[in-house]
Formats: C-alpha cells, sequence, structure tokens
C-alpha cells in the first residue's frame, strides 16, 4: 500500500511540499537527483553495503558520517556540520544544480535523509524532499532496484544562498541553560528515545541524560503504524500540545548528534510549523564536557 501524500504547505515566502510519495517519484518530469542515506549507527557500513547490494534505480550514495559530516574531534559531537560550501561541492560533484529536484531516502523511516533534507535547506537549496516510508514502501510498491553504480552525467553547480534553516551552536544552548531553560527564550525539542532521555540508557555516548530543561519528543512518534510521516493536523496538534503558543522559530530541535532532530524539524514543516532551529552538536557535543550540567528522569 502506498504511504500517503500531502499537499503543498505554504511556509513563509515560499510553497513546498518536503515529503514525496512513491508514486509521486515515479511521476516526476523534472530533474531529479536520488540520494540513499541508508546508514546504521552500530555498523557504520551497512549502509554503503546495502547500497551495492540494491539501490533505487540513478540513486547516488552520501554517507551520514563521511559526507553529511565533518571530522570528529572529541568535543564537536558524532556528526558535526561540514561547512555549507563542502557540501554544496558534494552535491554539485552528483550532478545537482540549483534547478535539481534532490530527493532522499533510506531504511529508517527517514531518520538520515532528513538530514540531507535539513543540510540542503542549511545552504539555501529549496528543492529538496523526503520519501515517504523510504526504502521499504519503494519494495512495497513494486519498484525495481538497481546495483549499477551512480555516475553523474556532468558536474553541477550550486551556490550556497541565505539559509532556510536556523542553526544554534553550544554557545547559544549554554546560554540558554545559563538562564535557566526558560521558555520565554526558547523551547528544546529532543529528538532521542524516551529511555535515552531519561538516562536510562546511553548506547552512543559516554554519559547518559539530557540538556536540563529540555523536552522530550521522540522522533518515532512523528510516524504512522505504516512508517510513513502523520498526517499535517495530526502532526500540528501534538507538537502545540507540547510548545503552546510559542513561536515555531522559537522552537529548537536536538537529539543524540544533529540526526533525528532533523526529522522533528521535517515534522513540523509538514505540519505548517515551519522555521525551527537545529543545535546540530547535539546531546554528543554537550556531554563532551563532564562539568556541564546533565538532567536526568523526565
Amino acid at each position: 500500500m502506498a504511504c500517503c501524500t500531502f499537499t503543498n504547505i505554504f511556509v513563509g515566502r515560499f510553497t513546498i511540499n518536503p515529503i514525496v510519495s512513491v508514486k509521486e517519484l515515479v511521476g516526476l518530469r523534472e530533474p531529479v537527483l536520488l540520494v540513499d542515506c541508508r546508514h546504521d549507527l552500530m555498523n557504520p557500513d551497512a549502509g554503503q553495503q546495502a547500497y551495492h547490494e540494491g539501490h533505487l534505480p540513478g540513486a547516488a550514495f552520501l554517507s551520514i558520517d563521511h559526507d553529511l559530516a565533518a571530522p570528529k574531534n572529541g568535543t564537536n559531537g558524532r556528526h558535526p556540520l561540514p561547512s555549507p560550501e563542502t557540501f554544496a561541492a558534494r552535491l554539485a560533484a552528483l550532478g545537482a544544480n540549483e534547478n535539481t529536484l534532490i530527493v532522499a531516502y533510506d531504511a529508517s523511516a527517514g531518520m538520515f535523509a532528513s538530514r540531507l533534507w535539513w543540510m540542503c535547506r542549511w545552504i539555501g537549496h529549496l528543492k529538496c524532499g523526503v520519501l515517504d516510508g523510504g526504502f521499504q514502501h519503494w519494495i512495497a510498491n513494486d519498484g525495481p532496484l538497481s546495483t549499477e553504480p551512480f555516475k553523474a552525467k556532468s558536474k553541477g553547480r550550486i551556490s550556497v544562498r541565505p539559509s532556510l534553516a536556523p542553526l544554534w551552536t553550544l554557545e547559544h544552548v549554554q546560554a540558554w541553560v545559563d538562564a535557566g531553560s526558560t521558555r520565554a527564550i526558547a523551547t528544546l525539542l529532543d529528538a532521542r528515545a524516551p529511555e535515552r532521555f531519561r538516562g536510562e540508557t546511553e548506547p552512543l555516548d559516554p554519559i547518559a541524560g539530557h540538556i536540563p530543561g529540555a523536552t522530550n519528543r521522540a522522533f518515532a512518534e512523528n510516524l504512522d503504524s505504516k512508517g510513513c510521516f502523520k498526517s499535517p493536523q495530526q502532526l500540528r496538534d501534538e507538537f502545540l500540545s507540547l510548545i503552546g503558543e510559542q513561536d515555531p522559530m522559537d522552537v529548537v530541535h536536538m537529539c543524540g548528534s544533529g540526526v533525528t532532530g532533523c526529522h522533528n524539524i521535517l515534522a513540523m514543516e509538514i505540519a505548517g510549523l515551519a522555521g525551527s532551529a537545529l543545535y546540530a552538536g547535539s546531546w554528543s557535543e554537550w556531554c563532551s564536557d563532564p562539568k556541564r550540567p546533565v538532567g536526568l528522569g523526565a
């Protein structure tokens, strides 16, 4: 069964649709760059291996660790952002131009594809979306697979434009915590699983817990039972129950390393609540200094 589709949502000056269904993808008649973002945080080579075993025809592969992140130094988180220029050049090397629609997919309910979507917005490239339901729904709809390696027809050109994705740094978050984690400044939403947020377990980072004052919104709550995004109205109701009357532009998203936080930003865009920021360093950056405060429990 195909995933649900969404009508275009007016956001600021733009009319966009950040979600692409399998049916819509098949019917596209414009230049499109498909990007396979499959990954396994516990097995970093799994995504590339899966790509070689079979991917959507014409898709390129980008690694969350190497293409969508800069090198780690032990204090800048597990997936620090590369420079905007480096990322734009990586897309151009795949043949992408200013008018290219970039559609990302993964096999993790959009967990990794949403990072690529956010990074495209970050460099000012509006024409980007996430395949709703991802690889599994492509297969479920009898979509063909290919083992042919990607080869760009020609090098593209993408300029770094004014960002469409607000970004918070460690300094912003530290100032927010020092000010009492007050909602008068911002609401910080953490996309990690509840047990990680509460500090009951931590499989990836050296310290368990959360940033004091943060609110948990696990990214999995954005999905229905089929692995597709919930309806815009349902997402809107759920996020408004968390942020109340707060301006979406005063909402900041985080997670473990700036990946699933993008999933919550995407969900808010689907809900018509655009403009929230990402704390890209997220928990892995925050907890790299044991002197920083840690919250435990709900």
